[in-house]
């Protein structure tokens, strides 16, 4: 796979990623060249289904610097590329009470602008403290066996 072009590191944080899925995104060429050039923001992006297509919201990609007329918005919505059979199974899940899809990393596959989105359930404020908690408790033990395997005292 392709280098990330721009990530949501924060949608790990706050959601649980049930499923991901590769959409390719409909843009124009000023767009593209300000995503070449790193110039995006995932962090507020969401994606909803309307009429049977699925729209990215919320994403920001700066206008282009050399750009004049043709740039555009730079938050506005944009059309993503999915078969009509995956467009179904998204609405299908998002129906249920607490999904939403969310763009996890936007990038380049052979020249095709693509982004990933997570079918995600939002998390409580206790779920993110328990696995800050595991995260660390996990931390301390490796640590605790490297200095073990060093032969050193705690």
């Amino acid at each position: 796979m392709a280098d990330a072009v721009a990530t949501n590191r924060k949608a790990r944080h706050n959601y649980s990623i049930e499923d991901t899925i590769e959409a390719g995104i409909v843009l124009t060429g000023t767009e593209v060249k300000s995503l070449r050039a790193g110039h995006c923001s995932l962090q507020e992006g969401y994606a909803v289904l309307r009429d049977g297509e699925v729209i990215l919201k919320g994403v920001h990609i700066a206008p282009y610097q050399e750009g004049s007329f043709a740039n555009v918005e730079a938050v506005r919505d944009r059309k993503l590329l999915l078969h009509r059979q995956e467009a179904r199974k998204l609405a299908i899940k998002l129906r249920e009470r607490g999904y939403t899809l969310v763009p996890l990393k936007l990038y380049f596959l052979r020249g095709n602008a693509k982004v990933e989105l997570g079918l995600a359930k939002g998390k409580t404020q206790v779920d993110k403290r328990h696995k800050l908690r595991d995260e660390d408790e996990k931390r301390k033990v490796q640590d605790a066996m490297k200095r073990f395997s060093r032969g050193e005292r705690a």
